[in-house]
């Protein structure tokens, strides 16, 4: 069973080293940003299951990357923290996505109670979606219509060819897997249509182009793996 993975976005460097030794010793993996754009660099590489915002930081607010988050239609557990007591402010955050709230001060116990509770609702919701959800595949910001074979990226429809969609499904299906090239071809092109190996190279070189974001790693002299 894969380890969750917390991604804490807080500033204030005790605070954040002061949680990230916390959650560590409770067991969970936790990585730190201390602004803005370093958390967006590792939500696009590490696709945290949860992620700790802090509201104010040296870039900007928090609740303006959750509501990029939102609009992306990524959907991972976000808990606010803010030193912001007002009713309105915990309003303006919960109606913008986040899922808790936590005004500072606060023991690290509570925190970990209101952790533990998102990633419990959230295994939850995935099992109870597991069957009435089979036309869509979610990974980080890309999600595909497997009904439609259409994917959409960032929240904008990209246009690929039927093997593109195709390969993109297996990795997805499957990320952290290393792919044979010669299992990527009979599972994709399929034995009639059995082109070479470099066919699966320039393939993969597109969907590079096509979506940066993701992390598809070559595995020398075996083939490919989408990392997780």
């Amino acid at each position: 069973m894969t380890m969750n993975k917390i991604l804490i976005v807080e500033d204030d460097m005790s605070l954040g080293q002061g949680l990230l030794a916390h959650l560590k010793s409770e067991g969970l993996a936790t990585i730190l940003a201390r602004n803005l754009a370093d958390a967006k660099e590792m939500i696009a590489r590490e696709k945290p299951n949860l992620i700790i915002l802090d509201w104010m930081l040296p870039d900007g607010q928090g609740v303006d990357l959750l509501k990029e988050l939102r609009s992306k239609k990524i959907t991972t557990p976000i808990i606010m923290l803010t030193a912001r007591t007002d009713l309105i402010d915990k309003i303006v955050g919960l109606e913008s996505g986040a899922n808790d709230y936590l005004t500072k001060p606060f023991e690290p116990r509570e925190l970990i109670a209101r952790i533990r509770v998102q990633l419990r609702d959230k295994m939850s919701k995935q099992d109870n979606n597991a069957s009435a959800d089979e036309t869509t595949i979610i990974f980080g910001n890309l999600l595909l219509n497997l009904e439609g074979r259409e994917i959409n990226y960032n929240g904008k429809l990209v246009d690929v060819t039927k093997m593109e969609f195709d390969l993109l499904k297996l990795f997805v299906e499957s990320p952290g897997r290393v792919f044979p090239r010669e299992e990527i071809l009979n599972k994709v092109w399929g034995y009639e249509n059995y082109p070479t190996t470099r066919t699966v190279d320039t393939h993969i070189l597109q969907i590079r182009q096509k979506f940066p974001d993701l992390d598809i790693e070559t595995v020398r002299g075996i083939g490919y793996r989408l990392k997780k």
